[in-house]
C-alpha cells in the first residue's frame, strides 16, 4: 500500500497528536506518513503506559472523555466497549443517543475500554474534601461553620462586584469562587504545579482548563445528582471536571496508542525511534527539511511535502536554520515549561481507611490533590482505581506520587533513591501510608510536560504568526502549539491539520481555535 503513496509527511513526535496525524493521513490521503520519536521504547507521549514489573503507570492521568463527538468516535473505532459493561451504557450525542461500539465475541478481550467512576477529592488538613467542592454538610462540618460563612460571603462579594478586566489567574480564581475558597482550595495547589504565585500566571491558564465552572455551577451539579436522573456518559453538558464516569483502555491509555501504532506500521507507515530533531530548513514560506540525530549522535536530513510538529515550540524555532526574526528568537527562548516526575510506590496497603466492599485495602479516588502544607507532592494517583489491569497483584495497592518542577530545580536531579525516599517520606508524614509498607518503587521524568502561561507567553501571537508563515508546517499537539491540551484537543488538532491539507486550506486559524470555545475543555 505504502507503493502507492505519491507524497510524504514528517511527523515529529509519536504522542497522541502524532500518531492521530499519521492514522488519519493513511486512511483518508495519499500521504505516507513518517514519524519521528525520541523515546527509545514508547509511543503515546505523556499518555504513554510504563510497565514496571507488570505495574503499569500513567502518567497524570487519562480520562477517555471528550465534548467532541469526532474523537468519541475515533477511540471506539480503535478499542471497543467492554462487552460486559452495562446494557443501558451509551454515549449522548448533542441531543440525541448513539450505542456505543461493543467488542464482539471475536474480538480480542485485552483490547477494550473499561467504564470507570470518576471520583477525585482534596486532600486538606488530613481530611477529604469533594472536587469540585460541594457545598454539602460534609464540606460545612470539615470547615466549620465560620469558615463556610466566610467563603459564602466572599463569593457574593465577588458576584456582585467582580474583577474587571481579568488579567492574571488569582483574579481569575476569585471571580468564579470568591477569595475565602481561592486561598482555601486552589491557591496553594496552582502554585505548586507551576511555581509561580497565581498574580503572576497569565488568565489564559484559567480559561483554558477550567472555563465554565465556578462556585454556582458546582452547586447547580450536586442539586442535579440529589433530583435528577443521569444516564451514564450522557454528561455533554456538564463542565468537564464534574462528570462522573468515564472510559478507560483495559491497561492504560498507552494500550491504546501502541494499537495505534501497529495500525499506522501495517499500512505502510513509518516510525524511527530514539531519534529526535535538532534542525529544520526552509526556504521562502516552505519547509525543506528536518535534521534527525539519534542515539549515538549520528545525524540524516530527511525531506517531505508536509511537516507535523509537536516538539517544544522553544527547541523547534532554537533549532531553526533560516531567517528568523530576532524577535521571534527572543520570545521561543523565553517561553516557559513546567517539568514532572512520578514516584511510582507499590504498598502493601494504605493508613487511611473508607468503606470499600470490593477493595477493602483501597479508598475510591482514582487522584487526590495534595493540599497540606509543607510537602512537594502535588498530586496522588491510585492506579488499581483507574482500573485493576494495572496492578501485578489485587493484593497491593500501587501508587503515583506526582511532582512537578523545572529540570534546573535540584530535585529533579536527585538519584532516584532520594526521590523515592521523598515520597514515602511524605506520604507518611501526611498519613495516607506507612513508610514500611512499601513493597516496591521506581521514577518516571517527563521533561517539558507543561507549556508555561507565563514569562514571554503574553507574546506568544507572534510565534503563532510566525509559524502561520509557513504553508507546509502544521503545528499540533500541547508542546507543538504551547497549549495545555489535553489529548482529545490534541488530537482534534492533528484532524484538522489532515482536513486543512484535503482541502487545499492554508490558514490555520482552525487548528489555533481549538480549545478556546466553552465547549473543548477538560480539567484535571
Amino acid at each position: 500500500m505504502a507503493e502507492n503513496r505519491t507524497k510524504k509527511a514528517l511527523i515529529i513526535g509519536a504522542g497522541p497528536a502524532g500518531l492521530t496525524a499519521a492514522w488519519e493521513l493513511l486512511h483518508r490521503t495519499d500521504i505516507k506518513p513518517v514519524l519521528i520519536e525520541a523515546d527509545s521504547e514508547y509511543v503515546g507521549g505523556i499518555a504513554r503506559t510504563v510497565n514496571f514489573k507488570g505495574n503499569r503507570i500513567d502518567i497524570g492521568g487519562h480520562r477517555f472523555f471528550s465534548k467532541s463527538d469526532r474523537v468519541m468516535d475515533w477511540w471506539l473505532n480503535i478499542m471497543p466497549i467492554d462487552p460486559h459493561a452495562e446494557k443501558n451504557f451509551s454515549i449522548q450525542y448533542h441531543n440525541k443517543s448513539k450505542e456505543i461500539h461493543r467488542q464482539d465475541s471475536d474480538g480480542n478481550p485485552d483490547e477494550i475500554m473499561l467504564v470507570r467512576n470518576r471520583k477525585s477529592r482534596i486532600y486538606y488538613d488530613k481530611k477529604f474534601f469533594d472536587y469540585p467542592v460541594k457545598l454539602n454538610p460534609d464540606t460545612v462540618q470539615k470547615l466549620g461553620f465560620g469558615k463556610m460563612l466566610r467563603i459564602g460571603s466572599s463569593y457574593i462579594k465577588s458576584a456582585i462586584f467582580p474583577i474587571r478586566n481579568e488579567e492574571n489567574l488569582e483574579q481569575f480564581f476569585i471571580n468564579r469562587f470568591g477569595k475565602e475558597l481561592y486561598l482555601t482550595f486552589f491557591k496553594e495547589y496552582t502554585e505548586k504545579v507551576w511555581g509561580h504565585p497565581c498574580s503572576e500566571i497569565s488568565a489564559e491558564w484559567g480559561k483554558q482548563r477550567i472555563k465554565g465552572l465556578n462556585l454556582r455551577s458546582a452547586l447547580a451539579n450536586f442539586f442535579g445528582s440529589l433530583f435528577g436522573n443521569e444516564d451514564d456518559l450522557k454528561q455533554k453538558k456538564k463542565e468537564t471536571s464534574l462528570i462522573e464516569r468515564f472510559l478507560y483502555p483495559k491497561y492504560g491509555p498507552g494500550q491504546l496508542w501502541e494499537i495505534v501504532r501497529d495500525d499506522v506500521l501495517s499500512k505502510g507507515g513509518e516510525l524511527i525511534m530514539n531519534s529526535r530533531c535538532t534542525r529544520i530548513f526552509s526556504d521562502g514560506n516552505t519547509i525543506t527539511g528536518i535534521e534527525v540525530t539519534d542515539e549515538k549522535g549520528g545525524t540524516k536530513t530527511l525531506e517531505a511535502d508536509y511537516y507535523f510538529s509537536t516538539m517544544p515550540i522553544r527547541d523547534l524555532v532554537q533549532g531553526w536554520v533560516g531567517e528568523v526574526p530576532q524577535r521571534i528568537l527572543e520570545v521561543a527562548k523565553g517561553l516557559e515549561y513546567r517539568d514532572f516526575f512520578t514516584v511510582g510506590l507499590l504498598v502493601k496497603d494504605l493508613k487511611i481507611k473508607e468503606t470499600h466492599p470490593q477493595a477493602p485495602k483501597l479508598i475510591q479516588d482514582n487522584w487526590i490533590y495534595i493540599q497540606e502544607p509543607g510537602v512537594e507532592i502535588g498530586r496522588l494517583q491510585i492506579f488499581n482505581n483507574w482500573s485493576p489491569f494495572m496492578v501485578a497483584d489485587e493484593n497491593t495497592v500501587w501508587l503515583g506520587l506526582e511532582y512537578f518542577c523545572r529540570d534546573t530545580d535540584p530535585v529533579w536531579n536527585q538519584s532516584d533513591e532520594e526521590l523515592i525516599q521523598l515520597g514515602k517520606e511524605e506520604l507518611s508524614r501526611i498519613g495516607i501510608i506507612e513508610e514500611h509498607a512499601v513493597l516496591d518503587a521506581c521514577v518516571i521524568r517527563m521533561p517539558k510536560t507543561y507549556p508555561a502561561y507565563f514569562g514571554t507567553y503574553g507574546s506568544f501571537d507572534e510565534i503563532q504568526t510566525f509559524l502561520n508563515g509557513y504553508e507546509n508546517l502544521f503545528p499540533v499537539g500541547r508542546n507543538g502549539m504551547h497549549k495545555y491540551n489535553n489529548q482529545d484537543h490534541s488530537m482534534l488538532t492533528a484532524m484538522t491539520a489532515v482536513d486543512n491539507i484535503i482541502a487545499g486550506r492554508t490558514d490555520k486559524s482552525n487548528l489555533w481555535e481549538i480549545n478556546t470555545e466553552e465547549e473543548y475543555h477538560e480539567e484535571k
